[in-house]
Parts: structure tokens; C-alpha cells; sequence
């Protein structure tokens, strides 16, 4: 059975459907340097028009994520720099709220 919204998939194989905010945090979380340098969110299912991906680009000093956000049916695209684990669990979090869902019109 497929996420009901979408679903957030990390380099290591690890998939969580619908993740809540403490999923996702936990999952930026567990990004390394090494196996899992990255995290995937987007809808379940062919295709799909909008996505973000968090991936883990520094680890001096603390761990530094890039965050990519696209939504080609609103022709966005945003890149951001953070630090902030709970921030960028929390704005994916609201960003995936204000997606169309699989099937839904834009």
C-alpha cells in the first residue's frame, strides 16, 4: 500500500508514507556523510510534479542541508542552506501541505 499523500525516501533504503514533522526531523537527522547524504519527498505514484530533497552538504562545525523545493505546476523552485534540523523538518512539513495530492488538479 502506497502513502495516502507522499511518501519521504532516504539513500539507505529507509521509506516513511505520509511522514508526520518529528518523521521527517528524525529522518534529516539520521542523514551521515558517508550512506545517507540525502532525503526525497514527494507524492506516491508516476510523475510527480512537485518534489523537495534535503541533502547533507557540510558536517564542519555541525551539519549543514541544502533544501530543494520544486513544484513544476506553480513553476517553482527554491533552494535554501540551513543548519536548523527542526526548521526544515517543520517548513517541508507546511510546504507539502500547500501540494496538490496525486490525481487532484492543480
Amino acid at each position: 500500500m502506497g502513502a495516502d499523500y507522499y511518501r519521504a525516501d532516504s539513500e539507505d533504503g529507509d521509506r516513511i508514507d505520509d511522514p508526520s514533522e518529528d518523521a521527517l526531523f528524525m529522518m534529516i537527522s539520521d542523514l551521515n556523510g558517508s550512506d545517507n547524504t540525502f532525503l526525497n519527498v514527494r507524492p506516491d505514484g508516476p510523475a510527480p510534479h512537485w518534489s523537495a530533497t534535503v541533502t547533507l552538504v557540510g558536517t564542519v562545525g555541525g551539519n549543514v542541508y541544502e533544501v530543494i523545493r520544486r513544484d513544476s505546476a506553480r513553476n517553482e523552485h527554491e533552494v535554501t542552506v540551513s543548519s536548523d534540523t527542526d526548521g526544515i523538518a517543520r517548513e517541508l512539513t507546511i510546504w507539502t501541505a500547500a501540494r496538490d495530492r496525486p490525481g487532484q488538479a492543480g
